[in-house]
């Protein structure tokens, strides 16, 4: 059951926050918020940087950033256009977050991954018996 704005049973004050989440957990947004914490990039230089983003994923990531106030977009009128992609002071204060993330991830990694092949296994046994 989906409300008028499309969120599925989340409670109308939760809303906000589930939108901002939802901006900032995707996994293409995470990488250009790393990626522009370096500094300022072009888009192609982007596109090269994030192995496996289409053209049109970075396009829709980096205008729903600048939407949330996240990342600003320079355009210098120069013959091609130069476009310039750089964090915000708001986008800037996201890398703390997602750096602790990361750091949580990496030193977490073999625990996961033991839990992984636990559960497989598990699984895998259950289906046999099954059969």
């Amino acid at each position: 059951m989906r409300d008028e704005g499309g969120h599925a049973g989340v409670a109308a004050s939760c809303r906000p926050i589930t939108d901002i989440l939802t901006r900032v957990g995707d996994k293409w947004s995470v990488m250009v918020v790393i990626l522009l914490g370096n500094g300022t990039k072009r888009f192609n230089e982007m596109r090269r940087l994030i192995g496996g983003i289409s053209q049109r994923m970075l396009t829709l990531t980096l205008r729903g950033l600048e939407r949330d106030g996240l990342v600003t977009r320079t355009v210098f009128p120069t013959v091609p256009p130069r476009v310039d992609y750089a964090l915000t002071d708001l986008g800037r204060s996201l890398l703390i977050p997602i750096s602790a993330l990361g750091a949580w991830a990496h030193g977490h990694r073999d625990a996961i991954d033991a839990a992984r092949l636990a559960f497989d296994a598990r699984v895998d046994a259950n289906a046999a018996q099954d059969s």
